[in-house]
């Protein structure tokens, strides 16, 4: 009896360090235990990456000050672009601190004189970007904002929007037939109010 329980220990003991150098593996070792979130993660982030860029040039339009928000010529605000300024600046959590202008696409061009051209749309540029700059500060340090908050950028952004009348065509088109109705019917309704066809006959 002795020695059959002293070959047991040794047996046990043989597969015990057997485990330990071959390894002991738990359930979680072997497979994915965040499964399937971790991959849920990994392609909502895909998608993010190519969605972002589109967020972000769609900002950058909207944070725009555009040459018809200027009177012609004239670093003056029209009431346009004071109602866009005072749009930017109401922006929730915070506005954000960056804000474009279009770069001076009216100002003539001389063919004999480029040089000149070059010369006034930068400063028609600097001055458009200071009185942006001016009049963003004076609406928001009177509600407590910081003096320096605002940066102008100028760029040229490419032409925005899409040609009307495709939509206008949509948009009529779905109000001309606003209730149901059944086309391709085969028979008429009898005129007596008894619901038969017209076509069927009676026996």
């Amino acid at each position: 009896m002795k020695g059959l329980i002293r070959k047991a220990c040794l047996t046990l003991g043989s597969v015990g360090l057997l485990a330990g150098s071959l390894g002991c593996y738990a359930y979680q070792d072997i497979v994915d235990p965040c499964y399937p979130e971790r991959y849920w993660h990994a392609a909502r982030q895909n998608v993010y990456s190519a969605f972002a860029p589109q967020v972000q040039n769609g900002h950058v339009l909207d944070q725009t000050i555009w040459n018809h928000h200027f009177e012609a010529g004239t670093d003056k605000l029209a009431p346009g672009g004071l109602e866009q300024l005072n749009y930017l600046a109401r922006r929730r959590p915070q506005p954000t601190a960056t804000v474009f202008i279009q770069t001076a696409e009216d100002i003539p061009y001389d063919p004999a004189k480029p040089e000149e051209f070059v010369r006034k749309r930068q400063e028609l540029n600097t001055k458009r970007g200071e009185a942006v700059r001016k009049y963003l500060n004076s609406i928001t340090t009177a509600r407590g904002g910081s003096e320096g908050y605002f940066q102008v950028v100028v760029h040229e952004p490419g032409q925005v929007g899409q040609p009307a009348d495709p939509a206008t065509r949509t948009v009529q088109q779905m109000h001309a037939r606003v209730r149901g109705g059944l086309q391709g019917t085969g028979g008429t309704t009898s005129g007596g109010g008894s619901g038969t066809s017209g076509g069927s006959t009676g026996q």
